[in-house]
C-alpha cells in the first residue's frame, strides 16, 4: 500500500460515523453522587407478564433481550448509549431488533473496587446478602418499566433515566430451631483487602434446649445461595396459596406441594425417632458467584480454610458439635454435589462422607459436552473430529433430548451480563474458582466465549487442581483412597438436563476399578430422571428434590455409629 493510499484509508477511518445510539440512558444525582462503575444492562420484552430484568434466562427458550456495557466513573446525568454494535443475548445486537412494541428497562449492576493481598486491583460486583444476582442485588439502580414503539429508522435515541433504587434485604429471624450466624473472616478478608464475612443457616435438633449436655454430628447441605434453611416451615401450609404451576416439572400447584413438604420436614424433625444432628447450610456468596464452591481459589479465595478453619469450629463451639472429622457429614445436589465430593476429596480426614447428587462435572473431559483435553473448540467440533459440518454443543435438554439452549448461547448470555467472568452466572462461575489469575488480575479464560477457542495451558492447570475424577485417579494408592474408603457416593438422573451423566460415568470406572481399598461406597443412576435425581428410584424429581434432609440424615447416623473411634460420644445425642 503507497504512503497516499494509507493516508487516504486512515482519513477515512477517522472520519467513519459513530454508530447512533439507539437507546440512550442517564441517571440523577438523586440516585447517588457516583461516579458509579458496573455493567449497564439494556433489557428488552415483547412479553407483559413481568419486569424485563425477570424475563432474561439461558436455557429458557422464552428467554426476552438483554445488551451490556462496562461503565466506569459513570456521573449523573452523563449519557450511555446502546447502539447497533453492542453485544446481545440472544440476539447479537440491536441490528436484528425489529420495530415493534416494547417493554424495556435499564439496570446497572454495581462494582466496587477491590485490592487484593496478590497485588491485583479489581472491579467486581459484591455480594449484598441476595446471592449474587444481578436483578436483585441491593443498590443496584433500574428503571420503571416502558412500553414504547421501537423504530429502528428513528434519527433520536429512546431516552430512558434510571429512578429506583433496590432496597436492602431483611434479616432472617431466629425460631427454636432456625438460628443465623455470620462471622468475619480473617483468610478471606486478608485475601480481599476489605472485610469479608461468611455466613451459615443451621437447623438445630430437636431437644437441643432441653439437653444441654448433648454434643451433636455436624450435617453439611452444600448448595446455592439460601437466607435459611431451604424447605422448613413449621405451620401448616397455606390453605389460601394460589397454586402457581411449575414449567420445569409441568406441575400445577407446585408451591402448595413444596409447602406441604416443607411442613412434612418438620413434622418429621421432631419425630421420636429421627436422628438429631445439626444441619448446616453455608452462605458464602463472593464477588463472583452466589457460592464458592467451598475450595481454596487463586481468584475467589481460600474458602475452603476458612469454612473449615473459622466457621465449623466457630458453629460446633457455639452449637455443641461434636468437633470431629468422624461426625461431620455432606450432601448436596448440583452445584452442592460437587462440593460435597470435592471436599470430601480434598479434605479427607475432616469429614466421614457424602452423598453427591447431580453433581457439577466431576471429570472435566466431560464439561457438560466439552471435553477440555481434547477438544480445540467448545462451542462446536472442528478439524479432523468434523472436517465439513458445524454443528453446536448442546448445553441444555429434556429427558426427551429436546434441546434449548447451546454452549455457545449460554456463554454469550453471559458475556452480555459481565465481561471478565463478572456475569455471576455458572460458567463464569467455575472459571473464577477453577483458573490461575490472569495478568490483568480476572481469572484466565479456560476458552474465548466469542470463538470457543479452549486454553490448553488453562485446561492443564484445572486438571491438576481440580479435575476430581483425575485427582482420585492419580492419588487413590498414594494413601487417599485409604482414607476416603466407604465415603463417597454419587447420583445422578441419566437424563440430567446439563449432561452431568457423562462425567458420572467416568468417575465411576475409577472408583469401581480402585484397589487396596475397594472404594466401598455407592453410584446409582435414575431412568430418564433430569437434574437433580439424587438417588430415590421412589419419587419423581419434583419430590425428592424437597426430601433431601430425611432421605439422608438417617443414613448418615447409621454411618457415624459404625465408624467411630474407640471411646467416641454415641450417647448423648441419641434420645
Amino acid at each position: 500500500m503507497t504512503l497516499s493510499l494509507l493516508a487516504s484509508f486512515l482519513l477515512a477511518a477517522a472520519t467513519a460515523p459513530t454508530p447512533l445510539a439507539k437507546f440512550q440512558v442517564t441517571y440523577p444525582a438523586s440516585l447517588g453522587a457516583g461516579p458509579f462503575d458496573g455493567r449497564l444492562l439494556l433489557l428488552v420484552s415483547n412479553d407483559p407478564a413481568d419486569e424485563p430484568r425477570f424475563q432474561v434466562n439461558d436455557s429458557s427458550l422464552k428467554t426476552q433481550l438483554a445488551f451490556g456495557i462496562d461503565v466506569e466513573g459513570w456521573k449523573p446525568g452523563q449519557k450511555k448509549g446502546f447502539d447497533a454494535t453492542v453485544l446481545g443475548f440472544p440476539i447479537e445486537t440491536l441490528k436484528e431488533l425489529p420495530a415493534g412494541t416494547y417493554t424495556v428497562q435499564v439496570l446497572l449492576h454495581k462494582y466496587e473496587t477491590f485490592h487484593r493481598a496478590d497485588g491485583h486491583v479489581v472491579k467486581l460486583p459484591m455480594d449484598r446478602g441476595e446471592g449474587q444476582q444481578w436483578n436483585r442485588a441491593p443498590g443496584n439502580l433500574y428503571s420503571t418499566p416502558k412500553k414504547i414503539v421501537y423504530d429502528p429508522k428513528a434519527a433520536l435515541p429512546v431516552a430512558i433515566a434510571l429512578d429506583t433504587v433496590i432496597p436492602p434485604i431483611e434479616p432472617q429471624k431466629d425460631t427454636k430451631y432456625l438460628r443465623h450466624e455470620r462471622i468475619k473472616s480473617e483468610k478471606l478478608s486478608k485475601f480481599w483487602g476489605r472485610d469479608m464475612y461468611i455466613g451459615a443457616a443451621l437447623l438445630l435438633p430437636f431437644g437441643f434446649d432441653e439437653h444441654p449436655d448433648a454434643r451433636y454430628p455436624l450435617v453439611i447441605n452444600h448448595g446455592h445461595f439460601g437466607p435459611t434453611i431451604a424447605g422448613w416451615r413449621e405451620t401448616p401450609p397455606d390453605p389460601n396459596l394460589k397454586p402457581t404451576f411449575s414449567e420445569r416439572f409441568q406441575w400445577e400447584g407446585y408451591n402448595r406441594t413444596e409447602e406441604e413438604w416443607s411442613y412434612q420436614l418438620y413434622k418429621d424433625w421432631t419425630a421420636p425417632s429421627f436422628p438429631r444432628v445439626i444441619v448446616m447450610e453455608i452462605q458464602h456468596a463472593n464477588p463472583y458467584y452466589d457460592d464458592s464452591y467451598a475450595v481454596n481459589s487463586q481468584n475467589v479465595g481460600p474458602y475452603g480454610d476458612a469454612i473449615l478453619e473459622e466457621l465449623i469450629p466457630y458453629i460446633e463451639k457455639k452449637y455443641r458439635g461434636l468437633g470431629k472429622g468422624w461426625a461431620r457429614f455432606m450432601y448436596g445436589g448440583s452445584t452442592g454435589g460437587w462440593e460435597a465430593i470435592a471436599v470430601q476429596t480434598l479434605y479427607p480426614d475432616e469429614f466421614n462422607g457424602c452423598y453427591a447428587a447431580c453433581p457439577d462435572p466431576l471429570d472435566f473431559s466431560h464439561y457438560m459436552t466439552v471435553d477440555i483435553y481434547k477438544d480445540a473448540n467448545a462451542f462446536y467440533p472442528e478439524g479432523k473430529e468434523a472436517p465439513w459440518r458445524r454443528v453446536a454443543r448442546p448445553a441444555h435438554r429434556d429427558y426427551l433430548g429436546q434441546i434449548s439452549a447451546t454452549i455457545e448461547d449460554v456463554n454469550r448470555y453471559e458475556l452480555v451480563l459481565g465481561t471478565k467472568s463478572r456475569s455471576g452466572q455458572q460458567w463464569d462461575a467455575w472459571e473464577a474458582v477453577y483458573s490461575p489469575v490472569g495478568a490483568d488480575g480476572y481469572p484466565q479464560r479456560i476458552f474465548d466465549k466469542k470463538t470457543g477457542k479452549i486454553d490448553k495451558k488453562v485446561a492443564a492447570y484445572w486438571k491438576e487442581n481440580f479435575d476430581i475424577n483425575h485427582i482420585l485417579a492419580r492419588d487413590w494408592s498414594k494413601g487417599l483412597g485409604k482414607k476416603l474408603e466407604g465415603k463417597l457416593n454419587v447420583y445422578v438422573g441419566e437424563a440430567d438436563n446439563y449432561y452431568l451423566n457423562d462425567a458420572v460415568y467416568s468417575i465411576e470406572k475409577t472408583l469401581r476399578a480402585a484397589k487396596d481399598p475397594a472404594f466401598g461406597g455407592e453410584v446409582d443412576y435414575g431412568a430418564r430422571a433430569e437434574h437433580c435425581w439424587n438417588g430415590d428410584h421412589t419419587q419423581p424429581n419434583a419430590i425428592s428434590r424437597l426430601r433431601y434432609h430425611q432421605m439422608f440424615i438417617p443414613r448418615i447416623a447409621e454411618r457415624i455409629k459404625k465408624t467411630a473411634p474407640a471411646g467416641s460420644d454415641l450417647k448423648s445425642w441419641v434420645y
